[in-house]
């Protein structure tokens, strides 16, 4: 495993032979399954940069897992082989977009860098957390890499640390996993602000990255639809729906129910910080909406934003049970004319097939739902035209009648 780990040059030397992989079954997207490769060279390790022919001709060029299901993540096609060039006009073209033509630098300084297969940097995801470089592995070639991307990263993105951490399930689908590390003087937590909120992020025991940057416009909207109003934040994290809603949307009375302790304490943590009236409550979100059922508690503005739920397709079937009857709880505790935002970020729940479900819950409950927006993750995590599995986060705006 060690050896997996250790940091290697972006780019192979000037004229380094590389390994050559046979596709079978070209298509221009950067995954390339086992299944369409043929021949490869055994002398091929993981992470190594590998050339990929098509008979004669030079398909492009990508990093290699022999381990993994997706074997080859294809970052360049055609003839020009990658160098550190590349990279760095890679990397340019991703902090443009956020920092110039998004212009996020004057809302926050929160917001995702490298988006992966949007940016064309399959198996990478980075984001600017404050003066933290927060790098999220997919793969082990990224992985091997990290550091060096660091190093044009940093001074694009005017941060002075780096947090490196392999992104979940990376043991099962590329062979390796490691510790959570951090540059020289590297922060544990640190403070970030979302037009103007303050939140705490602490970077031993966050989800992913540790703040989900990709809510942040669906955070402002429905705090915009709150003002005197009673809220629910079912799976609160660490509080970023029922706390803008108060702060931005001068919210009555808010709850926040969270089953991750942790998460629960730094959501109360952010609510002091930013002197905002907010109860935390430490439950599972389906037997807390259960339980307000039967007390015939009213809302009148709900959040549902559950963790992904589907991570295999064998877990597809009982997922969506879950969804429709997370749903189908939430609706039966909306007061009339309540507002409902809805949220999944299961990739393997389609759009249409989300909306389907929450309408016939609505349906089941008798309740009359009228859509407003449907949306998605903030324009810091673009969709990939080549790569439409990059579009994930999915949310519904209802009102409830």
């Amino acid at each position: 495993m060690a050896e997996l780990l250790q940091q290697r040059p972006l780019s192979p030397l000037p004229g380094e032979k590389l390994p050559v992989v046979e596709v079978r079954a070209p298509i221009m997207h950067p995954f390339l399954y086992r299944k369409r490769l043929g021949q490869f060279p055994n002398s091929a390790a993981p992470g190594d940069w590998v050339q990929l022919m098509v008979g004669r001709d030079i398909f492009g060029w990508g990093l290699f897992n022999p381990h993994a299901e997706i074997a080859v993540r294809m970052l360049q096609p055609g003839p020009k082989r990658p160098d550190d060039e590349w990279w760095v006009a890679k990397c340019r073209s991703a902090v443009a977009l956020r920092r110039d033509l998004l212009q996020l630098d004057k809302v926050t300084n929160a917001y995702r860098v490298i988006h992966a297969e949007a940016d064309g940097l399959s198996g990478l995801v980075v984001d600017k957390l404050g003066e933290c470089l927060v790098i999220e592995a997919y793969t082990v070639g990224m992985y091997q890499r990290a550091e060096a991307l660091a190093d044009i990263l940093a001074p694009l993105t005017d941060t002075q640390h780096v947090i490196l951490r392999c992104a979940p399930a990376t043991d099962l689908h590329e062979g390796f996993t490691a510790d959570t590390t951090g540059s020289d003087a590297a922060p544990v937590k640190v403070t970030v602000q979302e037009f103007g909120t303050q939140f705490k992020i602490d970077f031993t025991g966050g989800h992913k990255t540790g703040f989900y940057c990709d809510q942040r416009e669906n955070r402002q909207r429905f705090a915009s639809l709150c003002k005197g109003r009673s809220v629910l934040d079912a799976c609160c994290y660490t509080g970023g729906f029922a706390i803008q809603a108060k702060r931005l949307g001068d919210a009555g009375e808010v709850t926040g129910v969270e089953l991750d302790e942790a998460a629960m304490m730094m959501a109360r943590e952010n609510a002091r910080l930013n002197n905002v009236k907010a109860q935390f409550v430490q439950a599972d979100a389906f037997a807390y909406l259960r339980d307000m059922y039967r007390n015939d508690k009213k809302y009148d503005a709900i959040v549902l934003d559950p963790p992904k739920l589907i991570r295999t397709r064998e877990e597809t079937s009982e997922a969506k049970r879950k969804y429709f009857d997370l749903n189908r709880l939430a609706l039966q505790l909306a007061a009339p004319e309540a507002v409902l935002l809805t949220c999944s970020c299961s990739g393997m729940l389609s759009q249409d097939e989300f909306t389907q479900m929450v309408f016939t819950a609505a349906h089941d409950v008798g309740r009359n739902v009228q859509l407003l927006v449907r949306s998605g993750a903030a324009p810091d995590h673009p969709i990939g035209g080549q790569c439409p599995e990059s579009e994930y986060l999915k949310t519904l705006l209802l009102r409830v009648e």
